[in-house]
């Protein structure tokens, strides 16, 4: 019987292929294949594919490397694709630009990102084109002024009032044709903070949520 963890692997496999044309594809796959499962195994924690996920697998060749973002910003029509860091070094004037882009687009106003938020974006971009799929890496929201912050839980929108995007500490994120739980797991396997699954019925699908903080995750 095919598990859940084969499902995943070869959702981000294919969608690498570009036979997943929609985002909800991935998804259909997996629950026509959960639907043969058993009940209490449709209700077991999940955890991610070890032979797919596990960063620690990976060779130090891919830390050391020079390291580069492809970003786009749907809310202001923006894109940047550029070295950031190299040698062991960020370099400066990219790490500025990386900064505007991730700014608060409503608030019109930047603040320094965590390095280590850079890291986990680029070090998802990295690992799926190990799997031949390049595409840009879409930032839904990146620091938020308390204002921008306010106004959005008054709406109804999930936002903490004591947010990390507050602290340039997190990212709203998703990669078009790639389900939000195949891009969620893979980020949580790198250990690097919180992870949020935020799954919509939307033509793009949902988003997921990446932060610097205490390892945790949750759904949204």
């Amino acid at each position: 019987m095919s598990s859940r963890r084969s499902v995943l692997k070869k959702s981000l496999i294919l969608s690498a292929a570009g036979l997943f044309m929609g985002v909800r594809a991935p998804l259909a796959l997996a629950q026509s294949v959960e639907a043969s499962d058993t009940a209490a195994a449709k209700h077991k924690p999940l955890t991610p594919p070890p032979d797919l996920f596990d960063s620690q697998a990976l060779d130090l060749d891919f830390w050391l490397k020079p390291r580069s973002l492809d970003l786009i910003r749907p809310a202001s029509g923006e894109r940047v694709q550029l070295l950031y860091w190299k040698d062991g070094e960020m370099l400066d004037s990219a790490y500025q630009q990386v900064c505007h882009l991730l700014r608060d687009v409503n608030g019109k106003k930047s603040a320094a990102i965590d390095p280590k938020l850079l890291e986990t974006l680029w070090a998802t971009q990295a690992f799926i084109a190990r799997l031949g799929m390049t595409k840009p890496l879409e930032i839904l929201s990146g620091y938020r002024t308390p204002e921008s912050n306010q106004r959005l839980r008054e709406e109804g929108i999930p936002a903490a009032r004591k947010s990390l995007h507050l602290e340039g500490r997190a990212a709203d994120i998703r990669i078009a044709h790639l389900h939000e739980e195949v891009l969620g797991e893979l980020i949580q396997s790198f250990r690097q903070g919180g992870v949020g699954f935020y799954y919509r019925p939307s033509a793009k699908g949902g988003w997921i949520h990446t932060d610097t903080g205490l390892q945790r995750k949750w759904q949204g």
